[in-house]
């Protein structure tokens, strides 16, 4: 005798998750479609992408925001860890909490505001340091929130073990912990590197002469409108958004149980 079968194997549920897909991501159809569109409507071409490499302000934009999304991805996760090690150290660990995730709840353009009047008073200039900073204060709390989370599956027995055995908390981190907790580690640089390639708002308000390629496609658009190039580097900043992103869900992919061996089975019978 059969059952129904699950919901999630029926035709309604796939309609759903299809209509959530096309919700999601028909909006940068056009944009790639757009990006190796040639002179006639049927053409197929990637003139525009080359030329982008001609563009002097979008090597240099090119370069600006690789150089802050290493930085960003570097200092985020750090400072995510020491983070979520003083939530399960120290105590009110519900107050470092919200002290670490308040930056979610500041609107975008009140925080850029913020840190650009504080750079005055301190006689920052713009630079690609206060964009730096500006984007590591957006990326922290997605990095505390993601390292947290692979903190939570590690089983303490293992730390506990180390410590009996006479190792130090420093011994016991660096040698048990933190391999068990790498691929979140990476999973956050990946995710702050994402944050950082796509941030705008808070950017644009610090960045003085200095342009990322989602401000330069911004101030480019309010100036002049949409262009092919233009479209080439939307397209370019879709296609490098999916690869970090699917490389963040390579890192934290369920991994499967170990097999256990046949000799042990048969000593367990």
């Amino acid at each position: 005798m059969t059952g129904r079968a699950p919901f999630y194997r029926t035709w309604p549920m796939w309609l759903i998750i299809g209509a959530t897909i096309s919700f999601l991501y028909m909006p940068l159809v056009p944009a790639l479609l757009l990006s190796v569109r040639g002179e006639g409507a049927e053409d197929f071409t990637f003139r525009w992408f080359y030329e982008l490499w001609h563009i002097p302000l979008v090597l240099k934009a090119l370069r600006a925001t690789a150089m802050i999304a290493l930085l960003v991805g570097l200092i985020a996760p750090i400072l995510g860890l020491l983070a979520a090690l003083s939530i399960r150290e120290l105590r009110l660990p519900r107050l470092i909490l919200l002290i670490m995730l308040l930056p979610l709840f500041i609107p975008g353009v009140s925080m850029g505001l913020a840190c650009a009047f504080l750079f005055r008073l301190l006689d920052v200039p713009p630079s690609l340091l206060t964009i730096t900073i500006v984007q590591v204060l957006w990326a922290l709390p997605f990095a505390t929130l993601i390292i947290l989370t692979i903190m939570s599956t590690v089983d303490p027995v293992y730390l506990e073990a180390a410590y009996l055995s006479g190792a130090s908390r420093w011994r016991a981190f660096c040698d048990i912990e933190l391999p068990l907790i790498a691929p979140g580690v990476f999973g956050a640089i990946s995710f702050s590197v994402i944050i950082s390639v796509n941030e705008t708002v808070r950017t644009s308000v610090v960045q003085g002469a200095w342009n990322t390629i989602p401000t330069y496609i911004w101030s480019t658009y309010k100036q002049i409108g949409l262009s092919p190039a233009l479209y080439a580097l939307m397209a370019l900043v879709i296609l490098l958004t999916v690869a970090l992103a699917g490389f963040y869900l390579l890192l934290n992919r369920p991994k499967r149980p170990a097999k256990v061996p046949a000799i042990t089975q048969a000593s367990e019978m």
